[in-house]
């Protein structure tokens, strides 16, 4: 009798000592589990005498059950004490500024800002978007753009080019998005009008240059197109892009291989405190690059140069940005840097359109 009634204190102890469910399992397995304590006290009763067996088969059962009972209320006690600390620590305090949702988070990186702008200016003025791949040809990259044998862009230094295939052709990360251009005279009928932004490659890295760059091109093909027209809508648009009531433009004399006569265009701008202003100033910036197609191009995409004439401009997305936003180094775009684009970044939500003006907030 002493010694069930020491095991059964050793026992109870053991469950008042359990600091979880795990421990609390562990003595009940040690107890009343298939080897444990009292199961093999019971187990010892077949070998009693029938009078043994009922005196001390009563003594054990009232242990056994003893130790469930305790078992049973203690696991209650755990578990009551374990849902006080969990709600405790999950307590929301209402009296809390509600966080922004993830829509409100997030920020749309200004070249991905300005390629919006771009298409709601355009998409008014009735261009459609033309896209092509980033691995290019030769022939559409450089020959079909009237570019000669031995012109610097041909060269490896200048160009990323791909090993020779089994014919010996190397393609190339595309250099301008004029295969775009290409492309879209080979597929579309005339009359055509396009832009056509994407990503191009060079082999040049310092503050206003990388190696990867955005670009856009714009094409007008018809009949009756002219230098007029193009200065037309290039005022729109950088006017429209800059938010600015008037542009004066400057044309200056230059060459493309792909347009004749070329030009470079400068824009009227104020200089003063550091920051540039458009539509003032006594100031010229140069902007882009444009031209009346060149006549080859045309025939080398099976346009017939005495029916049909063209004009086409380009410009750099990542200049674009970094003049209307003030943005001072061109490799914070490709940084990855959170920060940077918390600051600099647009709200996802808010759309680019000319009605409400492109950048208002």
């Amino acid at each position: 009798m002493t010694d069930i009634s020491a095991l059964q204190a050793s026992i109870l102890a053991d469950v008042a000592a359990a600091a979880d469910e795990a421990s609390l399992e562990t003595v009940r397995v040690g107890a009343l589990g298939k080897k444990g304590s009292v199961s093999a006290l019971l187990a010892g009763l077949g070998k009693m005498s029938p009078d043994e067996r009922k005196s001390e088969g009563a003594k054990i059962n009232l242990v056994k059950d003893a130790v469930a009972g305790a078992i049973a209320q203690r696991r209650a006690a755990l578990k009551e004490t374990a849902l006080e600390a969990r709600l405790a620590g999950e307590r929301l305090d209402v009296t809390l500024p509600a966080r922004e949702q993830g829509a409100s988070l997030g920020r749309v990186h200004p070249i991905s800002q300005v390629m919006d702008e771009l298409a709601a200016i355009f998409a008014d003025m009735g261009f459609s978007i033309a896209e092509g791949p980033d691995i290019e040809t030769d022939d559409y990259n450089f020959t079909k753009l009237n570019f000669p044998p031995d012109h610097p862009a041909r060269e490896m230094h200048d160009t990323f080019f791909f090993e020779p295939d089994a014919h010996g052709r190397r393609k190339l990360l595309r250099t301008h998005t004029s295969p775009v251009q290409v492309r879209a005279m080979l597929t579309k009928a005339p009359p055509i009008r396009v832009i056509c932004p994407g990503r191009t490659y060079r082999c040049d890295s310092d503050q206003t240059h990388t190696p990867m760059f955005h670009q856009v091109e714009g094409l007008v093909v018809d009949r009756s197109s002219h230098l007029g027209h193009l200065k037309w809508i290039l005022e729109e648009f950088l006017k429209a892009f800059f938010e600015t009531k008037s542009v004066s433009l400057r044309f200056r004399p230059s060459y493309f291989p792909f347009t004749e006569p070329s030009m470079e265009v400068d824009v009227r701008c104020s200089r003063k405190g550091g920051e540039i202003r458009f539509g003032e100033g006594d100031d010229w910036l140069e902007i882009l690059g444009c031209g009346m197609v060149h006549p080859n191009v045309l025939r080398n995409c099976g346009l017939d140069p005495a029916e049909y004439q063209g004009f086409a401009w380009g410009v750099g997305i990542d200049r674009l940005a970094m003049l209307k936003y003030g943005l001072p180094d061109l490799r914070a775009f490709f940084e990855a840097d959170v920060r940077w684009l918390r600051h600099y970044g647009f709200r996802p939500l808010d759309f680019p359109t000319l009605a409400g003006g492109l950048s208002a907030p």
